[in-house]
C-alpha cells in the first residue's frame, strides 16, 4: 500500500512535527511527511523540516487581514498542490473555519496538551494544577468545528506529582505528545480508523472519549 502524503501545519518550533518526522523516517511507517507549512515566516520548524529535505511553504496570514477563509483557500491551494491525504496540526495557533474543516473531514488531526474533554483551549497545564487534577496528559483527536471537541484517536496520561509545577508538568506531558501523535497518525494511515456517531473505532474496537486508551502498535 502506498504510503500517504501528509502535511503538517506548524506557527512555531514544531517539536510534534519532528516527532512525526522522525517516525516517518522510516520506510514501514505508513506516512510520508511531504510538506510542512506555516503561517509564520519565522517559525522555527520551517528550518529543521527544509533540514530533513521536507517541502516547506509559508502563508502569511497577516497578508490577508481579517479574511479567514481567504487566508485558508491560499494553504489549501498549497495543501493540494502536494496532493496530501492528510492534514496535522502541530502548534498551528489559528482557529480554522468550517470551510477548511470540511474539506478535510476526517483527514484532519490535531494534538491537544490535556486529557479531552478536559481542559480545553489554552494554558491546559496551569489549569489542570489549580483543579487538582490527578492525572494529565495529551489528546489526538479529529478537528470538528467546535474547538478540542472531535472524536478521539488516543490519549497518553502521566500522573500530577507533589511538587510539579507548570513547566515541570509541561515537560513529561511532550514527552507524551511525541509518542502518541505518530501511533496516531499511523493508525489513520493504514485506515484502521471509523468515525461512527462521533466515535472513533479502531480495529473494531470503540475508543473510550476521555479515558487514556492503550497504547496500540
Amino acid at each position: 500500500m502506498a504510503r500517504k502524503r501528509v502535511a503538517v501545519l506548524i506557527s512555531g518550533r514544531g517539536s510534534n512535527m519532528v516527532a512525526l518526522i522522525e517516525a516517518a523516517k522510516d520506510q514501514s511507517y505508513p506516512a510520508e511527511i511531504a510538506l510542512v507549512l506555516s503561517n509564520d515566516p519565522t517559525a522555527q520548524g520551517l528550518s529543521h523540516a527544509r533540514s530533513a529535505g521536507i517541502a516547506t511553504a509559508v502563508v502569511d496570514h497577516r497578508t490577508f487581514g481579517k479574511d479567514r477563509e481567504a487566508f485558508e483557500r491560499a494553504m489549501q491551494a498549497e495543501i493540494v498542490a502536494r496532493r496530501i491525504d492528510i492534514v496535522c496540526l502541530a502548534g498551528f495557533m489559528r482557529l480554522l473555519t468550517p470551510w477548511f474543516i470540511a474539506q478535510w473531514e476526517g483527514r484532519l488531526l490535531n494534538i491537544h496538551p490535556a486529557l479531552l474533554p478536559a481542559f480545553k483551549g489554552l494554558d491546559t497545564h496551569a489549569r489542570a494544577l489549580a483543579a487538582g487534577a490527578k492525572q494529565h496528559g495529551a489528546t489526538v483527536h479529529f478537528v470538528v468545528p467546535e474547538m478540542d471537541s472531535g472524536p478521539i484517536i488516543t490519549q497518553g496520561a502521566v500522573a500530577i506529582a507533589a511538587g510539579d509545577t507548570e513547566q515541570t508538568l509541561a515537560a513529561r506531558v511532550l514527552t507524551v505528545e511525541h509518542e502518541i501523535y505518530p501511533l496516531a497518525l499511523k493508525l489513520v494511515a493504514e485506515d484502521r480508523v471509523r468515525i461512527v456517531d462521533g466515535i472513533c473505532w479502531i480495529d473494531g474496537m470503540a475508543m473510550p472519549q476521555g479515558v487514556p486508551a492503550s497504547s496500540r502498535s
